[in-house]
């Protein structure tokens, strides 16, 4: 294999017959340098297609312009839209996003904490695996560069936190099921160790208590993971019932739609039998017959808000205040939950 030739800036010093430190500071238009060498550094490179270390210029500056963003799986169709809104935000304001996924491990993530700091990016944020005992890793990191937790967050960690209330959505999404008659109400969360299944699975429960409705164990489903698949196992639990739920709240859109799935599949009509109710709006819920009713979960606007109160904190010189960020939702009833009336033909 041939050698890659790497343009470097003793390499066009040398070309230019000038010196490294000339070439550096003709680059960074630098007052001291004269236009006309500016322009002919410039041109070289150019010409010889230079591209700048950007670890090495961030090492003597102190600053990368780069912030790294660590997320449990990139798999979610929700994650997209995060990453989406992380991205645009911070090609906006100059700085580039280093990517990594930890698998929902809690020993990865650690070790993408350490590479981010090696690597000099000048801000983290990291949406926490989904079984996150131990905190001491994320605080050691505070103590070299800026932290913000998105999406699954911790009280153990002092940083700003950017959230939704997701109690209060899962109690809209129970709370519209009940208002439109259903009595027998089926939950399909995460197992105990997930801090965002246990919040809504809380938002489940008060809205049933609100209507004063018996919790009946038999309709609490809990899996490892909440895909589609996950939601199909489940819901051939439930529809084996000799008293089946008269509607179901899968806490994501996949588990929601595997259910569907298998009600359409079981010949139970989707909203009159069971009725549905997803979480987080993503572009499925919109693709399946009937539609599904789902809680408005912005992707977008969470990696906007994000990336904005952490370029902040870059930036900032003075000390932070650390705050929690609480991104609203929205109920989007369709075909699952409601159906519309036919049209009298003239």
């Amino acid at each position: 294999m041939r050698k890659k030739n790497i343009v470097t800036l003793k390499k066009m010093a040398f070309e230019l017959g000038l010196s490294i430190s000339t070439v550096s500071r003709a680059l960074n238009d630098h007052v001291d340098i004269s236009n006309e060498t500016k322009e002919k550094v410039k041109a070289h490179a150019i010409k010889v297609k230079y591209a700048p270390n950007l670890f090495a210029k961030g090492f003597r500056s102190h600053k990368s312009n780069i912030i790294g963003v660590i997320i449990p799986n990139i798999e979610h169709q929700f994650t997209a839209t995060l990453l989406k809104g992380i991205i645009y935000n911070a090609d906006l304001n100059g700085y580039k996003v280093i990517i990594c996924e930890s698998f929902n491990n809690e020993q990865k993530q650690a070790e993408l904490l350490e590479t981010m700091v090696q690597f000099g990016v000048d801000g983290v944020l990291l949406s926490l695996v989904k079984k996150n005992t131990d905190v001491d890793d994320i605080l050691q990191m505070m103590q070299h560069i800026p932290l913000i937790l998105f999406d699954r967050v911790s009280a153990k960690v002092p940083c700003t936190q950017i959230v939704i209330d997701d109690e209060e959505a899962a109690f809209k999404a129970v709370d519209h099921l009940i208002n439109i008659g259903k009595k027998r109400i089926a939950i399909i969360k995460e197992t105990e160790s997930s801090i965002l299944s246990e919040k809504r699975f809380a938002g489940y429960l008060k809205a049933l208590k609100k209507h004063q409705i018996e919790l009946d164990e038999s309709l609490i489903m809990s899996c490892d993971s909440v895909t589609i698949e996950e939601g199909k196992k489940l819901a051939k639990v439930l529809v084996g019932l000799q008293h089946k739920p008269d509607g179901i709240f899968a806490i994501t859109d996949e588990a929601g739609i595997g259910a569907m799935q298998v009600l359409k599949k079981n010949k139970i009509k989707i909203p009159e039998d069971i009725a549905v109710v997803g979480f987080s709006n993503s572009v499925y819920s919109t693709i399946i017959s009937p539609k599904l009713t789902t809680i408005d979960q912005p992707g977008n606007r969470i990696g906007e808000v994000a990336i904005k109160y952490l370029i902040d904190e870059i930036n900032s010189d003075t000390v932070i205040n650390y705050k929690t960020i609480e991104i609203k939702t929205n109920l989007i009833v369709r075909g699952s939950t409601f159906k519309s009336p036919k049209r009298k033909l003239k």
